[in-house]
């Protein structure tokens, strides 16, 4: 087994930037100059070979990151097209965490846009090098200098272009290569797709040499030698610009920008170039670290296998599809391996390289390799692939927590559990999809990033599961406690001919504080009641709290304290006791000024300054509580308190108000009294529905 291509000849590499900048249309192009497709697929037509379900195809955005290979000057390029929209957040996450480098891309005339702000700094969180690519230099507005100062402004970013575009908008012709100092002009008949090379336009010589000095005089604050060379005045040769400016790229301390129309077949043959000449190969990143101990392996074949599993997919022909990166050692078909994160050992099956769900098989993967495997049924996205005699644990990979939820039933009996199983499969898949089920209102609440989100996997059960489910709205879990200390006396008494019924119990009912839960003290003495029957009490009184006198809900943070009652010789038992214990506890709790209780979650709101009155006045409006008001790197955090029963639909609220620039993540904190108006609207709606 002998690799193909050696792994300095090897990028992987990501697309990334905000919801509709042309990213699937930069990667098809790619596919087609580079040989890997014979006709340009297109996103409007639902041609894209990237987009490859129908869901994508329909709604024109790309919902799962699919994976291609491809080559271009004899170099292997894997790539990866991420999702934009911010409900699809994992899969960019999970991608990001595994590429040596990624083209950040930014519309000429939107620029910087909030998901292409929040990628960045994703990107940043994994320490991943970029270059960028200002798309759609076509259109009416387009602004490649604007777009390169907000680069540099809003994202820190040392961007610097290696080239300069000939014209804008409908006249935007070509690029200047400031590298190599030749203007490359594309031929509007063939639609872009020839071009040919040419001297730089007498007009634009003194932007070009200002530009060009501003590359070389980033690339000299880089490097100390050439830095040297540049001051000296010496001549500096193309092949020592591009290796001075790559050092600078793979060190993320240089930004190259390029610029071009995808649409247009403008700009993307050196798009190619840059990635070759300046993003990392494997063996340029620094080595992986084991999590518990620290000791580091290098991507070496010959070193013990490292690999992370990074994504999960389901395939219809295949079964469990496993992508695997591999950071260390050689992965044969067939060889067994060891998942150290869950401590089994496992088959792989068959190894692939993908194109977006098409496959080449493949006999091994190498260090640097990104795959998808048939075989490891028990691995779950973030664990580690390893030999057992060199187990290694790789750090795994952060998900945020689903922010929305609905209630979702299958439309028949027939297919309950067919839903159930799809539901797993899909979690399985996805870290950021969750699937539970609420035992009180007897729901299964499916949770994601978004509606968005939900929508596309309501759709995928009905598509490609053929499971028909009906959606709704999940309802809040609301409790029941006592407000102030009661004490009675219940007698169950039944007689139906024969033996009958009997037991006799005096409780008192006591609140306790928030979040304390039950407590059941028997205080008999002098055997009014016998032992055998105390526990018989209890299961009555939790039984009875599942289910409160009140509105429904069932009853929290109270104590029960059995101080007295009686028994019958002959008529006594434990079922007996234990109707008494529920009926007197509901006897009693009725009487306690019984008060509906509301979950409180705990919200963390992240926004740029200036949505900070918005931000503020909606989680007032929501009954929530601001407790505090910080800055962190440049941003607001607010952190309050807020009423679940307020913050559904709140993602797709705080989006539009911040231009999708504030984030939010929220936890349960505890219970609290609902206000008696609401409570009382609650209690209504209840009753009614029920």
């Amino acid at each position: 087994m002998k690799r193909e291509i050696p792994v300095q000849r090897t990028r992987n590499i990501g697309i990334m930037a905000h919801i509709d900048a042309g990213k699937t249309t930069v990667t098809e192009r790619i596919l087609y100059y580079s040989g890997k497709t014979h006709r340009i697929g297109e996103v409007h037509d639902g041609s894209a070979q990237m987009d490859w379900m129908e869901q994508e195809r329909e709604r024109g955005i790309t919902i799962t990151s699919a994976a291609t290979s491809t080559m271009w000057r004899d170099h292997r390029i894997t790539i990866i097209d991420t999702p934009g929209h911010v409900d699809f957040t994992a899969e960019v996450e999970r991608s990001l965490r595994v590429l040596d480098g990624a083209i950040a891309l930014f519309c000429a005339v939107g620029g910087v846009q909030p998901q292409s702000e929040k990628v960045w700094h994703q990107s940043e969180r994994y320490s991943v090098p970029k270059i960028a690519f200002i798309n759609k230099m076509d259109r009416i507005g387009a602004n490649f200098f604007g777009v390169v100062e907000q680069i540099q402004k809003e994202l820190g970013a040392n961007a610097v272009p290696v080239v300069l575009p000939i014209g804008s908008a409908e006249e935007f012709v070509g690029i200047v290569d400031l590298v190599r100092r030749r203007a490359i002009y594309y031929d509007d008949e063939s639609q872009g797709q020839k071009y040919h090379e040419d001297d730089i336009p007498a007009e634009m010589e003194g932007e070009v040499n200002k530009w060009r000095e501003n590359l070389v005089e980033k690339c000299a604050e880089q490097d100390d030698g050439f830095l040297e060379r540049f001051l000296e005045g010496t001549e500096i040769s193309t092949e020592e610009l591009v290796k001075a400016l790559r050092a600078a790229t793979i060190a993320r301390r240089i930004v190259p920008v390029f610029c071009g129309s995808a649409f247009k077949n403008k700009g993307v043959q050196r798009l190619l170039d840059g990635v070759v000449d300046y993003l990392p190969a494997p063996c340029d990143i620094a080595p992986i670290i084991c999590e518990r101990d620290g000791h580091q392996r290098e991507l070496r074949d010959d070193q013990p296998l490292a690999a992370l599993a990074f994504k999960i997919m389901s395939d219809q022909h295949m079964g469990k599809l496993t992508y695997l990166r591999i950071y260390s050692g050689v992965l044969p078909s067939g060889s067994e391996v060891y998942n150290s994160t869950r401590e089994k050992a496992q088959r792989v099956g068959r190894i692939m390289r993908m194109h977006a769900n098409r496959r080449e098989n493949l006999e091994a993967a190498f260090s640097g390799d990104i795959v998808a495997v048939v075989g490891l049924h028990d691995t779950k996205t973030g664990d580690t692939i390893c030999v057992r005699e060199h187990p290694i644990y790789l750090e795994a990979i952060e998900f945020p927590s689903p922010v929305v939820s609905i209630s979702i039933r299958p439309e028949s009996r027939a297919e309950s559990d067919k839903l159930g199983d799809a539901l797993h499969r899909l979690a399985d898949e996805d870290p950021t999809f969750t699937v539970t089920f609420d035992t009180e209102t007897g729901e299964t609440i499916i949770s994601g990033m978004g509606e968005l989100h939900l929508e596309i996997i309501a759709d995928r059960l009905k598509r490609e599961i053929g499971v028909r489910a009906e959606v709704g709205r999940p309802e809040v879990a609301y409790r029941e406690t006592a407000t102030t200390m009661v004490e009675g006396a219940y007698k169950h008494v039944k007689q139906t001919g024969g033996r009958g019924q009997y037991a006799h119990v005096c409780m008192r009912l006591e609140p306790l504080e928030s979040g304390a839960g039950f407590e059941f003290i028997n205080e008999i003495k002098g055997g009014h009641i016998p032992a055998e029957y105390i526990p018989s009490v209890e299961k009555g009184v939790v039984r009875a709290m599942q289910k409160g006198a009140y509105a429904g809900y069932p009853v929290v943070d109270v104590r029960v304290v059995l101080y007295d009652g009686s028994f019958h010789e002959v008529d006594s038992s434990d079922f007996a006791f234990q109707q008494a214990g529920e009926a007197g506890f509901r006897q009693l709790f009725s009487k306690a000024a019984p008060s509906l209780l509301e979950p409180v979650m705990s919200i963390e709101v992240v926004t740029p300054e200036e949505f900070m009155g918005p931000v503020t006045s909606s989680i007032c409006q929501r009954r929530g509580h601001i407790e505090s008001m910080d800055t962190q790197a440049g941003n607001r955090v607010v952190r309050a308190m807020v009423p679940l029963a307020e913050m559904f639909g709140y993602a797709g609220v705080l989006r539009t108000l911040t231009q999708g620039r504030a984030t939010f993540t929220m936890r349960f904190e505890h219970y609290e009294a609902v206000p008696f108006a609401l409570a009382e609207e609650i209690i209504k709606r209840r009753r009614r529905e029920g």
